[in-house]
């Protein structure tokens, strides 16, 4: 069953630029030695504690006990006030005529706020959804997109991903899925797309108005294979 599955913070929201602000107060708070802009970009799309473990072992100071409940509630009562669908994505979705899902390392919680507070769970609040609290290892670490695969009957190979980080992209990758690189959130930067495709993306997208003709190209190339 041929599926297609969103990330979701970068990818179905405009989120990451709105929690790496968040993210560069805060640490340039805690943790003065350090440079947080260079170092989240070198941890984009990890979990949000992943992301405080690597950037503190590069400092010599130590974070607040509570620094990640701080952080994440921080971060979601701006989502809650800022955050915005990325553009056309509503449209896609409504026309898509296949199996969706969502696999993110945001906690399940955020998702669903995400969804609401853009109005995307009008079309996606019933799809299911996988988040790295339910998987022994989050992204880059395939688990939690094999365990979509697994909970949708579906195999790897069916699966079509969009991915906007490289820890994502690697993931889906490893998990035998074919991954388009997502590049048309705010967030990114020059020299990104080549990042995406040297971590596995089989092609880069720019713009959601170009992912129908990319799902008839996949399927065009999946026939071929399995002819």
């Amino acid at each position: 069953m041929e599926t297609l599955i969103f990330d979701c913070d970068g990818v179905l929201v405009d989120s990451e630029a709105i929690a790496e602000k968040t993210l560069i107060q805060r640490l340039g708070e805690w943790l003065p030695d350090i440079q947080p802009d260079s170092a989240l970009r070198q941890a984009l799309g990890m979990t949000t504690a992943a992301i405080l473990e690597h950037i503190e072992r590069g400092s010599r100071h130590t974070l607040p006990g509570d620094a990640l409940e701080r952080i994440d509630t921080d971060i979601e009562a701006r989502l809650a006030r800022e955050l915005l669908a990325i553009e056309g994505v509503a449209e896609i979705v409504a026309r898509l005529d296949m199996p969706l899902a969502i696999v993110s390392n945001s906690r399940r919680q955020r998702v669903v706020a995400s969804l609401e507070a853009t109005g995307l769970d009008v079309w996606l609040g019933s799809v299911p959804l996988f988040t790295a609290d339910q998987a022994e290892r989050p992204k880059p670490d395939p688990a939690v997109y094999l365990l979509a695969a697994r909970s949708m009957e579906c195999s790897p190979a069916e699966c079509l991903v969009i991915e906007d980080s490289v820890s994502g992209v690697k993931a889906a990758h490893a998990a035998g899925m074919t991954v388009i690189g997502f590049t048309g959130a705010s967030h990114i930067e020059a020299g990104h797309e080549q990042r995406l495709l040297e971590a596995g993306a089989w092609q880069i997208m720019n713009d959601m108005q170009g992912l129908e003709a990319l799902i008839a190209q996949w399927r065009d190339r999946r026939g071929r294979n399995l002819a």
